[in-house]
């Protein structure tokens, strides 16, 4: 039977986001063995590694990581409300393009000296997250950024969605961990058709950021640190697993 044309381009969409990943797998060893010593190195302080994905769907990487089956429970995500597509999506819009607001947020977060901060925007561009990367560094935070260098430095300087300084957030954090998301996000051609289908950043910021969360358990093991790790709460004795830490971190993570 001859494939269909949506069973064709779903293939070529698996073909797209498995060539993805597997290309922040070859070249982003470095950058994801770097963020991964200092997020043992904060867990093995037992200190919180703070997450924020300004943006409408880059909120999602950040609640990827955080009360995660499998996860760390020293992730802390910061859920701010401004740019949740749950309360508008041109609403979101509108706000992760406004100078000066990702400086609230920081500063009502509590993110300071010694703190890590990971910030996660596949387009790394926008003002919310430019002003949030440089607040937190001002505060005296450790920053890593989950971005794609091309889409950042493809972008016109002049794009509405820029911080008004034009800085890209692989420039100001401390590591930069690409995920290589193209221009347009959409990686799916159709004949006949302008637009590009099948986004694939959510994708890409997940595969980068769980490799982070992986290569930090494996770092701790072999220190001989057995984390907290949340079991699903839908698993065999997954409430009772978790129940064993929930009072340690019930009063330092905001969002649990």
């Amino acid at each position: 039977m001859a494939e269909t044309l949506g069973a064709s381009l779903c293939s070529d969409y698996l073909n797209s986001v498995y060539q993805l990943m597997q290309g922040i797998h070859a070249t982003e060893g470095p950058a994801l063995d770097r963020a991964a010593e200092r997020v043992a190195d904060q867990i093995a302080a037992d200190r919180l590694v703070h997450i924020y994905g300004p943006g409408g769907h880059s909120n999602l990487s950040a609640q990827e990581i955080f009360f995660r089956a499998g996860g760390l429970m020293h992730v802390s995500a910061i859920l701010d409300e401004g740019t949740l597509l749950s309360n508008g999506a041109l609403r979101s819009m509108a706000i992760e393009r406004t100078p000066g607001y990702g400086k609230i947020v920081i500063a009502d977060s509590g993110v300071g000296e010694g703190d890590l901060l990971i910030l996660v925007n596949a387009y790394g561009i926008n003002a919310a997250l430019i002003d949030a990367a440089l607040e937190a560094k001002r505060r005296g935070a450790f920053l890593i950024g989950v971005s794609s260098r091309g889409h950042a430095d493809g972008t016109a300087p002049d794009h509405p969605a820029r911080h008004p300084t034009k800085q890209n957030l692989h420039d100001v954090v401390d590591i930069a961990v690409d995920c290589k998301v193209p221009i347009g996000d959409a990686v799916v051609t159709v004949r006949g058709m302008e637009e590009s289908i099948g986004a694939i950043s959510t994708y890409a910021n997940s595969f980068a950021l769980n490799s982070i969360v992986l290569r930090t358990i494996a770092l701790l093991v072999e220190r001989g640190i057995t984390p907290p790790v949340w079991r699903s709460g839908n698993a065999p004795g997954g409430d009772e697993a978790n129940s064993r830490f929930i009072d340690k971190f019930r009063d330092r993570v905001k969002t649990l």
